[in-house]
């Protein structure tokens, strides 16, 4: 998330307090999402809470655009080259990939070690499954260690999916698009704005929604690719151009905004576009950068904002790697007591919501910082 997801600043470069912040509240709108799109997976319903929850994830792209080129731009023609990059990006997101893979592999094994439909998988099939799943190789849909049976990239914690693609944009970032001027890169900007609009507009996928990349069919990775490409370079373009501008409760307008377009129902409408797919356009194209300037532009007022933009900024990439094995638990219960409202569910999401949280705040301090600076201290050299 974000990708969602955010680079290793500089030592010599302050925070931006507030992005960190509305990183956190995007991950916990994704939790959110996830809760109702288990009422319909299990229900063979429609999503009707947080309908355009996705759309997180093309803000942590945007996000971490920003935040990447910020952080590395001008350290190229210093001293940092491209092994140390991606060492750095190692350490900063591999470590949760993990502990994602660790929990999935639990949580299947709580489940029963059965497919969606009830098909029992081999321990074997599982043991592949999490080889691959830890070396961020994706499964084949309908291959044997694609052990949930649903298409997943990463079927023992799907939303790695888009750290799948994060990973991609850092390589490219570091290969190709870092040395482009920032003209061209704006130019590369349009280009692939014009490719995602038409891509979502047109509707490409048949799916209604830029909600793709997840499965590795041709729509859907050229899709995610598609998805991740524009956003990641629009954030490293923007943190090229960035003058701050005054502005009072940015972290508070900008949030609400979030929810607000995460809350709108599904546009129903194809002709003669897809009036859905305008909508992400919308978000994506025109109002994530508004809101990262904005987000940039801005600056916590006293201790207990800046201690909150901390707590969510810190939770929030290891909630979104996280979380989602105990969603495959939490909807497997649904389909066993077949409840499909959140009136009937309440207490068991409020569960599963807090305990998500309270895990990630757990990997986060007992596991995941320990073991990057382990990491860094080993492998970084000291610049």
């Amino acid at each position: 998330m974000l990708k969602f997801t955010s680079a290793t600043f500089a030592d010599s470069k302050p925070h931006y307090d507030l992005l960190d912040g509305l990183r956190g509240v995007a991950a916990l709108l994704v939790v959110w999402y996830h809760v109702f799109e288990g009422y319909a997976f299990a229900g063979g319903g429609t999503i009707d809470n947080i309908n355009h929850g996705y759309l997180a994830v093309d803000f942590f792209f945007i996000l971490s655009g920003f935040v990447i080129g910020y952080a590395y731009d001008d350290r190229w023609s210093k001293n940092l080259t491209m092994k140390d990059f991606f060492k750095r990006r190692l350490i900063r997101l591999h470590p949760m990939v993990i502990m994602g893979v660790v929990l999935g592999v639990i949580t299947f094994c709580i489940q029963g070690r059965v497919q969606w439909d009830g098909t029992h998988v081999a321990t074997s099939m599982i043991m592949l499954s999490v080889l691959c799943s830890l070396f961020f190789i994706p499964a084949i849909p309908g291959a044997g260690y694609e052990v949930r049976g649903n298409g997943e990239m990463f079927p023992l914690n799907g939303p790695s999916w888009s750290l799948f693609f994060e990973y991609i944009g850092n390589i490219l970032y570091a290969l190709f698009i870092r040395r482009l001027s920032t003209k061209a890169l704006g130019v590369l900007v349009i280009l692939l704005g014009a490719g995602l609009t038409a891509f979502a507009t047109l509707d490409i996928s048949g799916y209604g929604n830029i909600g793709v990349g997840w499965t590795l069919d041709s729509v859907n990775f050229i899709g995610g690719l598609m998805r991740m490409l524009f956003p990641f370079t629009m954030g490293m373009f923007l943190s090229r151009i960035f003058k701050p501008m005054k502005v009072r409760g940015a972290f508070w307008i900008c949030s609400a905004v979030l929810l607000a377009l995460f809350s709108v129902p599904y546009l129903e409408g194809t002709e003669p576009v897809s009036m859905n797919g305008l909508f992400e356009m919308f978000c994506v194209i025109i109002v994530f950068p508004i809101l990262i300037w904005l987000g940039a532009s801005g600056s916590t007022t006293d201790k207990n904002s800046t201690k909150i933009c901390k707590f969510l900024g810190d939770i929030s990439f290891p909630l979104y790697i996280i979380h989602y094995p105990f969603m495959y638990l939490f909807y497997a219960w649904l389909i066993e007591k077949q409840l499909y409202t959140l009136g009937e569910t309440w207490p068991v999401v409020l569960c599963v919501y807090i305990g998500s949280i309270i895990v990630a705040y757990l990997c986060l301090k007992l596991y995941d910082e320990p073991v990057r600076r382990w990491l860094s201290k080993k492998f970084l050299a000291k610049k």
